[in-house]
């Protein structure tokens, strides 16, 4: 059991993360074996995201630390929370696929730019493309003029030692 300082010190530590983070997701992990929920942890924090579990008016008097209203109490079993501190997709993304291979655990809500998200905007959030793969089309769509416009000068030289060539040969 947790005194009153500790408490309080795990209160302030989540309403840090929660101010930094991007994306907040939580779920219900009942049922959920240790070594499952230890992998998620490590994918987690690999994509630069934690995972918090604790009591629920702890979660919730350090969201309204935050600033964010979230009503924790009427969510259902035991809550965790995963706070997205890289990019807005990667722990959405990194949830969804756990609870599709988990069927105990589940998605229960998020919160996105200071704002309650619903289970299933999770999920759409979770199918965006992530950052890299966003900035890689940006790329190659700012490239393609670029490389046509090689690819028709490139031709044109083609074109052109083809017909010196014919001319050579010619005589």
């Amino acid at each position: 059991m947790l005194t009153r300082p500790q408490k309080e010190e795990l209160v302030k530590k989540l309403s840090d993360q929660i101010k930094a983070g991007k994306v907040a997701v939580f779920s219900d992990f009942s049922g959920t074996s240790v070594d499952k929920m230890h992998k998620l942890r490590t994918d987690l924090r690999n994509s630069g995201a934690t995972y918090k579990v604790t009591k629920k008016k702890l979660i919730e008097i350090a969201f309204k630390n935050a600033g964010i209203e979230v009503d924790v109490k009427k969510m259902e079993g035991q809550i965790g929370i995963a706070i997205g501190q890289g990019d807005e997709v990667s722990a959405a993304k990194i949830l969804k696929n756990f609870s599709k291979e988990n069927q105990n655990f589940k998605i229960l809500q998020g919160i996105l730019e200071g704002k309650v998200i619903s289970e299933n905007e999770v999920s759409a959030l979770a199918a965006l493309p992530s950052r890299e793969q966003l900035l890689a089309k940006l790329v190659g769509t700012i490239n393609a003029p670029v490389s046509g416009f090689v690819n028709a000068l490139a031709g044109n030289l083609r074109n052109l030692v083809g017909v010196l060539k014919a001319i050579a040969e010619a005589k």
